[in-house]
């Protein structure tokens, strides 16, 4: 009760609104009267409401927001989870964060400085997470250990394959914990007949870019080489599928092409890292997906005010108001930035802004689903240039569907639909890769009508030449205001 009593007390002076906006959905003045139910106009609304700030007023402080998505409701109903803590690498071994920030350096554009504080390695908590089919829905686990939640979680009979999802939850870098997707980790591990390992990486704005890439890379390879003492055995590479969405899809991705970059420098062999004393190789996973991925941290491609009509997420010129934030204990930060994941600088490097990404040539295979939703063109853009540098990309697009519909409206046939696909595909990954291809859909929004067929190399997208004058763009008019706002821009510690 007591986690209810904000929403509560947030929605209780909208209710005025809410009824004009079901008046206005129901006589269908809406532009989306003809594509939603009543159910998805109102939880778009409220949402719009809540993420959307008032320019006169002050933000609340980033950490009273950000403790509110942290909130643990506990365990209930057809879900495993077994907590575990990935142990950071002992003493003065830093070839984790070597790789990250090497790869940060490798793959720079032009003479560009980029600041960043160099992030150091950190114990992660991660949550092993798998379907339970024979529980009631609201029966709560077993009181017992974390160990014998994971070797139950391991034998129950529905967990017939051996994929594993290794998954970066979404919330812009600052918001939302793996607690938050549960629901949707549970249905993943479900539809793949496998299991997921959601990540508890850091947030922003306490570590900034590239820290999450640290946290990541360390996960993976505490999957594929357990430290000692881990609950888990070695799980293989060719069993491995990244997923994530929004951030973690952002997350996920970066991940990939960090191993990318690795796999280029290390010229034809596969590269090695110290990790925990050994030295060990770094394998590509067997696949990688994202769910409406936040492929442009600059927020410039056209789709975020052109689809703005059927999602909820902040308006076009939100990063603007970073400096309004209130202050707390976590922001601003030290050294100041203008961006809560990262620095300016950073906007329009490779693995922050994963659209401006030279190549995906060697990847394993993608998975990509968008909404007709602000992030659109940016998810476009990037699987359809991996589609022509040939990986073989599985594309759906969801009409008039917001950012993340599946988490927030997951009774929707379409939801459904979606993450079904979703764990479907990851499991093929792993059992049938041989099966793969690059093929793409646009699901209508109307029950009963037939989707079509979508040419994912040639999808409608802002070109990639366009794209790098527009986050440029973006990118010069954060730091001009930034300045202009009395504040300089600092040489971060490298």
């Amino acid at each position: 009760m007591e986690a209810g009593l904000p929403l509560l007390k947030f929605l209780f002076p909208q209710i005025p609104s809410i009824s004009w906006a079901a008046a206005q959905h129901t006589l269908g003045f809406t532009p989306t009267s003809s594509k939603w139910d009543l159910r998805t106009a109102l939880t778009v609304h409220v949402l719009r409401n809540l993420m959307t700030s008032d320019g006169k007023k002050t933000i609340p402080p980033i950490g009273k927001v950000q403790k509110r998505t942290l909130i643990d409701p506990g365990v209930k109903g057809k879900t495993w989870v077994a907590k575990e803590v990935i142990p950071k690498p002992p003493g003065e071994e830093g070839d984790v964060v070597e790789a990250v920030c090497g790869a940060v350096e490798g793959m720079r554009k032009g003479d560009g400085e980029v600041r960043y504080t160099r992030p150091d390695t950190s114990d992660v908590d991660v949550e092993w997470t798998g379907y339970r089919p024979d529980a009631a829905r609201d029966e709560t686990m077993p009181d017992i250990s974390e160990e014998e939640r994971y070797k139950r979680l391991m034998a129950e009979p529905s967990r017939t394959s051996e994929t594993t999802i290794l998954y970066f939850h979404g919330g812009a870098y600052y918001l939302c914990d793996p607690a938050t997707h549960r629901a949707l980790t549970s249905r993943l591990a479900k539809e793949s007949k496998g299991r997921v390992c959601s990540v508890r990486y850091r947030l922003a704005p306490q570590t900034a870019f590239p820290g999450q890439l640290v946290d990541a890379l360390m996960v993976y390879l505490s999957l594929l080489y357990p430290p000692e003492g881990s609950m888990h055995e070695a799980v293989g590479a060719d069993k491995i599928v990244f997923g994530g969405d929004s951030a973690g899809g952002n997350l996920s991705f970066g991940l990939l092409q960090l191993l990318l970059q690795l796999h280029r420098a290390a010229d034809g062999v596969v590269p090695v890292v110290k990790f925990h004393g050994r030295d060990v190789h770094v394998p590509l996973p067997a696949g990688v997906s994202a769910n409406s991925g936040w492929f442009d941290v600059s927020r410039s491609m056209p789709s975020i005010v052109g689809n703005a009509k059927y999602d909820y997420l902040p308006p076009a010129n939100h990063d603007d108001a970073v400096s309004r934030f209130g202050h707390d204990d976590i922001w601003p930060t030290d050294p100041p930035r203008g961006d809560l994941f990262c620095d300016l600088s950073c906007l329009d490097h490779p693995l922050a802004s994963l659209i401006l990404a030279d190549s995906w040539a060697t990847s394993p295979p993608l998975w990509m689903c968008t909404g007709q939703e602000m992030l659109t063109d940016e998810d476009t853009l990037v699987a359809s240039r991996a589609a022509k540098q040939g990986v073989k990309v599985h594309f759906e697009q969801y009409e008039a569907m917001p950012h993340c519909f599946q988490l927030l409206l997951p009774d929707l046939p379409n939801a459904q639909q979606c993450v079904k696909s979703w764990g479907n595909w990851a499991r093929r990954c792993v059992e049938e890769p041989e099966s793969l291809k690059t093929e793409g859909t646009f699901i209508p929004a109307r029950k009963g009508e037939k989707g079509r067929e979508m040419d994912v190399a040639n999808l409608p997208s802002v070109e990639f030449e366009e794209a790098w004058g527009l986050v440029k763009t973006a990118k010069m008019r954060r730091i001009k205001g930034y300045e202009g706002e009395g504040k300089m821009m600092p040489k971060a510690a490298l």
